[in-house]
């Protein structure tokens, strides 16, 4: 099996790339060929030969649909893909739109549909929360200071502050509030999204449903530690039939298709808030692997058509840190990379 993976970074905001190679290898072993799709040039996973057999470079998602096919025709015809899995929120909408072709082309995908795409997107949050009984914070779209002024207003400090793909800054002043404004939407753009503070304990789900209301799998994991972005970097797997039963509805009443994380509050009286809902697997997806229920695996077998049962046991108290490491690698490879938009590791860098 070829497959095509974006979402090679691995910096302190990684993306789950490498994290899904990693449980990909691990449940198919040395049968299966990984084809990197690399936006940029210093994403580690091109250089990490462990990782994947071949990277090639992929036009940004602005650069639209026609681009994106233009490339994959190319990589195809040189790698013969089975599959893609995209990583990124932002790509996602050109992937779906491109999945009938890729597909004539024998290239698989597992994705959700336009249409749940954008229920459950930060801007839609509120209204997703009234549609299907879930409980989430208020929100308001900022597209000026005057916005955030009367966001402010409205929902006091703490204020969270998200861009309207990645990252998000919880503000106690109103100066920290514009900068973040300024920061997200230089990097992001605009709509940014202003969001009530609920303080408790925050929970991720990593799930997986099958796009006819089933949940495949579901693994809830506690934050043990948090970067000044937000991010785990460290977490256990807990044992809460309310956060399965949570991920639960929410395939069952989006019949979500393909893997997706809820970033979710639990406050002092034990009420779930959802967060955000990401419609793509979290980095800390390997975890999934480890605790016993291995979720990339799972969606690569869906996409080829097979029958995947329902996981319905997974071990509690497994734990991921996140740890750096330098990787060395001769400037040859990156100039090959830089330049030519392609590159096999097929040595072993130490």
């Amino acid at each position: 099996m070829i497959i095509g993976i974006t979402g090679l970074n691995a910096s302190d905001n990684p993306g789950p790339g490498v994290a899904v190679i990693r449980a990909l290898r691990e449940e198919f072993g040395p049968t299966l060929t990984i084809i990197g799709l690399s936006y940029e040039s210093l994403e580690p996973g091109i250089y990490m030969d462990n990782v994947v057999d071949k990277t090639y470079q992929v036009p940004y998602p602005t650069a639209g649909t026609s681009a994106l096919k233009e490339r994959l025709q190319y990589i195809h015809e040189q790698e013969g893909l089975d599959m893609i899995i995209p990583n990124f929120d932002s790509e996602l909408y050109n992937f779906i739109k491109i999945a009938p072709w890729l597909n004539a082309l024998g290239i698989k995908t597992f994705l959700p549909t336009h249409e749940q795409l954008a229920a459950r997107d930060k801007i839609n949050l509120g209204e997703f929360g009234k549609k299907y009984g879930f409980s989430v914070p208020e929100g308001r779209q900022l597209n000026n200071l005057n916005d955030l002024s009367k966001a402010a207003e409205d929902l006091g400090y703490p204020l969270v502050v998200k861009g309207k793909y990645y990252e998000a800054y919880v503000n106690n002043t109103p100066d920290g509030a514009q900068k973040s404004f300024h920061q997200l939407s230089a990097k992001w753009g605009l709509p940014v999204i202003a969001q009530q503070f609920i303080k408790g304990t925050e929970i991720n789900i990593a799930g997986l449903g099958d796009g006819r209301g089933n949940t495949i799998s579901v693994i809830p994991m506690r934050k043990l530690y948090i970067t000044d972005k937000g991010k785990a970097w460290a977490g256990i797997t807990i044992e809460d039939d309310s956060l399965i039963k949570l991920a639960q509805k929410f395939v069952k009443v989006t019949k979500w298709k393909g893997g997706f994380e809820l970033e979710i509050m639990r406050d002092a009286d034990g009420e779930l808030f959802i967060m955000e809902i990401n419609p793509r697997f979290p980095a800390w997806i390997y975890l999934t692997a480890g605790a016993g229920q291995n979720q990339p695996a799972a969606l690569a077998k869906m996409a080829m058509g097979e029958d995947v049962e329902p996981f319905t046991e997974y071990i509690v108290g497994k734990m991921f840190i996140r740890y750096s490491w330098d990787h060395i690698t001769d400037i040859a490879d990156f100039q090959q990379f830089s330049a030519f938009g392609e590159l096999s590791v097929a040595k072993v860098n130490l």
